[in-house]
């Protein structure tokens, strides 16, 4: 009787585990390995000279609870207002105020999609980068224009982020053309380069690919001196530079790599510094690049059952006009955060999970020099 017993919970206790194999081996899903030299290239860790490693701390919320997950943040010095993209399809204007608390949120146009990446074009147009709809402009008077939603027979699935160059040229990044913005994660977890750099010339209506096989090409920043464009690549933690004009237009190189998390956007402040967002740090991804068995478990993982909460030190990371780094913003209670800019004394930070947009005093609570 033991003896059946013991054989009894034996089987019990193995049939779960041969369903999960049988399972993990049924279902489709197929990472790739990532490439050698993608996983070796990067050098020694980034010197950064000054970080403030409790960003939460005298931090505020402006639009707390009228704000659904506000992406991107565009800033427009004419009027003081920021330009936000929210879940809900709105972009909302936020009029800036002393106090967080007095900040004005004015829902301004509903895409009917997600609108991520927001930039002002040079006539008081708003150019969107909506993952579900494509690549937008927004008159002052409101009218929605699609301006494309493809490029060599390709659709967008998910349309990221844009700048505006010289003469009004746009630039943008399709972070996948195989998955949407609610597959994204099974886009980085498959290991595959699904994303595009691309560029809309409004005058003529054509839109060219001008780099491919990104690994979830993200957020764009157009230089200060309009010569190249800085182009985020996710989950490679890094940031390269594409020329658009000079000797060396058209060509790609490094513009800073190995940073300490998870890339999202990018933003200029014109103030000498790009402000990079990082959505977390980058241990646990670090770990599911390697080997792409764990990237397809925690693929059905992420489908069946949901995303764990492992996600912590996310901030935004400041560099120079050439890269180097300046400054290191985070916390370890902060993650998903998509964007990041300083505007006067203040940092403001956009993300894919808090319902506001977080606030941060530079001068009262400064970055000091690392320990």
């Amino acid at each position: 009787m033991v003896k059946i017993r013991w054989c009894s919970a034996t089987i019990v206790g193995i049939l779960p585990v041969l369903a999960a194999v049988l399972f993990y081996h049924l279902d489709t899903f197929d990472p790739a390995p990532y490439p050698e030299h993608e996983l070796t290239r990067n050098g020694p860790p980034l010197f950064i000279p000054i970080e403030n490693s409790n960003m939460l701390q005298g931090s505020e919320k402006i639009g707390h609870g009228e704000l659904l997950m506000p992406e991107d943040i565009a800033y427009d010095p004419k009027t003081g207002v920021i330009y936000t993209g929210c879940h809900d399809g709105w972009i909302s204007r936020v009029t800036l105020n002393d106090s967080a608390a007095d900040s004005v949120v004015e829902k301004w146009i509903n895409t009917g999609g997600r609108p991520l990446g927001i930039a002002h074009g040079l006539h008081g147009e708003v150019i969107v980068a909506d993952a579900d709809k494509g690549l937008l402009n927004i008159s002052k008077d409101g009218v929605i224009e699609l301006l494309t939603d493809e490029a060599e027979g390709l659709k967008f699935k998910l349309t990221d982020a844009v700048d505006v160059g010289p003469n009004g040229m746009l630039y943008f990044t399709d972070a996948s053309y195989k998955y949407t913005l609610k597959e994204a994660f099974q886009d980085v977890l498959e290991g595959r380069p699904h994303g595009r750099f691309l560029s809309y010339d409004p005058s003529t209506k054509q839109t060219r690919v001008l780099i491919k096989d990104l690994y979830f090409a993200n957020g764009v920043a157009v230089s200060p001196d309009q010569s190249f464009v800085v182009v985020c690549e996710t989950v490679m933690k890094r940031c390269i530079r594409y020329y658009i004009q000079g000797p060396k237009k058209g060509s790609v190189d490094m513009f800073v790599e190995n940073l300490p998390g998870i890339v999202d956007n990018i933003r200029y402040d014109g103030e000498g510094q790009y402000w990079i967002a990082l959505s977390t740090n980058a241990y646990h991804w670090e770990i599911l690049q390697k080997y792409p068995f764990v990237r397809k478990a925690a693929a059905l993982w992420e489908r069946h059952v949901g995303w764990p909460d492992i996600e912590k030190n996310g901030g935004v990371f400041a560099v120079d006009l050439d890269g180097k780094p300046t400054a290191h913003y985070y916390d370890h209670h902060v993650f998903f955060i998509a964007s990041g800019i300083k505007i006067g004394e203040h940092l403001y930070c956009g993300s894919i999970v808090y319902p506001y947009i977080i606030r941060l005093n530079l001068s009262r609570y400064p970055a000091t020099p690392a320990p």
